[in-house]
């Protein structure tokens, strides 16, 4: 746990993802409140706070943990395609092109 609650800036990526055991959850609320007002923490989500219940499910500890997130953070809300589906997108059609003999 030191390890993760050492750095002045720490990133975790894709929560959501997966869904966790309430042992993960209390894991996860245990680094935030370590790190909480003392060290920055980036986290990335594809699931809105309201729905984290289901990322965490029976986990008594998602509404602390949330609320020690928000507090004095910024949330940024990104609506927009997913450059990776996008690109699969354009790949698709480029090779479809290409077997209709690069006809558009």
């Amino acid at each position: 746990m030191r390890h993760y609650a050492r750095p002045r800036l720490l990133v975790i990526d894709e929560v959501g993802y997966l869904s966790y055991s309430n042992r993960h959850a209390d894991l996860l609320f245990e680094l935030v409140s370590r790190r909480y007002e003392e060290r920055n923490t980036i986290i990335t989500t594809n699931r809105i706070f309201g729905e984290w219940h289901e990322v965490f499910p029976n986990a008594a500890c998602v509404v602390s943990l949330i609320d020690r997130l928000v507090h004095n953070s910024e949330v940024i809300s990104l609506d927009g395609e997913s450059y990776r589906l996008k690109e699969a997108r354009e790949r698709a059609e480029q090779r479809a092109r290409k077997r209709r003999g690069g006809k558009s």
